[in-house]
This record gives structure tokens, sequence and C-alpha cells, in this order.
């Protein structure tokens, strides 16, 4: 064997010394916001968008009436699943406002809350209760088919009252279906946004991912992708204001009414 390999000019193979793994840094674990209780994160963010300054009509969601816009409450939750049913849950709410802020006045505020633990859910359910008033309108994009039973259910399983039955909630998914079923490839939020608003997304994680990324961070991951899922979720609820401005403003049109402007 040994003449073969000098014959071919083959040298025999050294085995390599053993080295030990590399030991790798911890894992960035970081989020945004501030830890308001254990396991509870509120990041709050405000955007110079300031309220309408008039009652906006809701003939393009097929109804008579009109609503003060600082009623107005968008929200949408992040969740461990897209199918729904009592093994599913939000971890975390996003809700955006009209307010009056004492330092930058008038403008949207942002508000999510995550959970960075199990234990955390029934005190993030509370506080989200906290942010509703009688007065609320809650507005969302197929939220009344799927956000809203959700949290339902997750209010009767934590055993606390449920403060989103009684409120009156205009859902944008079914008015933008009706206008603009047809003139782009589908209605889903990302492609309105994007069609309609002109808004684009940079580096966004997909709303199918965020399940993903809450469960590896559970287990000790990175918050790297979770960060991105909550920038996810406040661009959510900031197109949801711009959404119903432009329903507004293209029913106004189309009725040849009082011009509405919107951002």
């Amino acid at each position: 064997m040994e003449s073969l390999r000098r014959l071919l000019g083959v040298r025999a193979r050294t085995p390599e010394a053993w080295q030990p793994p590399r030991p790798r840094g911890p894992a960035d674990r970081s989020l945004p916001g501030e830890e308001i209780a254990p396991g509870l994160r509120l990041i709050e963010t405000w955007l110079p968008f300031a309220a309408p300054g008039e009652m906006l009509p809701l003939a393009f969601a097929r109804r008579d009436d009109a609503v003060d816009p600082r009623d107005l409450l968008f929200f949408d939750t992040e969740t461990t699943g897209l199918a729904g049913g009592t093994g599913t849950r939000a971890f975390q709410i996003g809700a955006a406002d009209w307010h009056r802020h004492s330092v930058h006045g008038d403008g949207l505020r942002v508000r999510q809350l995550l959970i960075t633990t199990l234990a955390a859910e029934p005190l993030m359910l509370r506080t989200f209760a906290g942010w509703l008033a009688p007065t609320t309108v809650l507005s969302s994009y197929n939220g009344r088919c799927y956000d809203s039973p959700l949290l339902k259910t997750r209010y009767r399983l934590a055993r606390l009252g449920d403060p989103i039955t009684p409120l009156d909630h205009v859902d944008l998914l079914f008015p933008t279906r009706r206008r603009y079923r047809g003139v782009w490839e589908n209605c889903r939020l990302a492609t309105i946004e994007r069609e309609l608003l002109k808004i684009v997304r940079e580096d966004d994680l997909p709303g199918s991912e965020a399940p993903a990324a809450w469960l590896s961070f559970l287990r000790g991951g990175s918050s790297s992708l979770l960060r991105r899922v909550c920038a996810h979720n406040h661009q959510d609820v900031v197109t949801l204001a711009r959404l119903m401005l432009r329903l507004v403003a293209a029913h106004a049109e189309d009725t040849a009414g009082d011009a509405f402007t919107w951002p």
C-alpha cells in the first residue's frame, strides 16, 4: 500500500488535532419598550399624524352614522397560530389611537403589549381592557372574524370579563374588498398598503413567521426576529388608521360630496 501511495504521489493523511468547539457569545435578548410587569412589555411610540378635525362618516362601510376619530382604536394581534381555536393565544396586542401628547402635541399614539412568559397573558389582557372605554370604536382588518373572537376566548379562559363584545367595531377588510376586489391580485393588507397607500416596508417579517419567532425567544433564542415582529405589528396598526381615512375620502369622491383630505 505504501509503495502504491509513493507511485501515485499521494501522502497518507494524518489525523487533525481535535479542538474544542469555540464558545458562542450570549444571544441578543434585548427587546424594545419597557417591562411594566414580570413577562409583560409595553412599547409606546408617537407619530406626528394629527387627528382629523371632523367626524368620519362610515358610509364606506354601508353605515349611516359617523365616528369621532378620537374614539377609534385600531388594533391587531400577533398570535401563536393562524387557525384559531382555544389552543391559539395572542402574544402581542398592538393598538393605535389619536391622542394629544403633553410634549409632542396631537398625533397617533401606538401602544404594543408583548408577553415574554406564558404567565403574563392575563395581565396583558387586563392592561388592554384598561385601554377601552364604553365609547371606544374598534377598527381592524379581519379582526371581527379573527382577532376579536380570539381575544374573547382568551378572556374567557383567563376567567376575566369580556370587554370587547359591548364595543362597536368597524372592520376595514369588507369595504376594502367591495371596492378593490379584482383591481390587484388580492386584498391582503400588505397588498392594499403597497398599491393603495404607496407604503413599502423594508425588512418586513411576514406574519406567518411570527409564531416561530416568539417561540424561539421563549426557548432562549435571540430576539432579532421578535423585534421584527414588533415592527411588523406597529406598521399594521398605523396602516389601519391611514386606510380608514383613504376609504372615507374615496367614498366622498364617489358621491361628489365635500372633498375629504387625508394625510
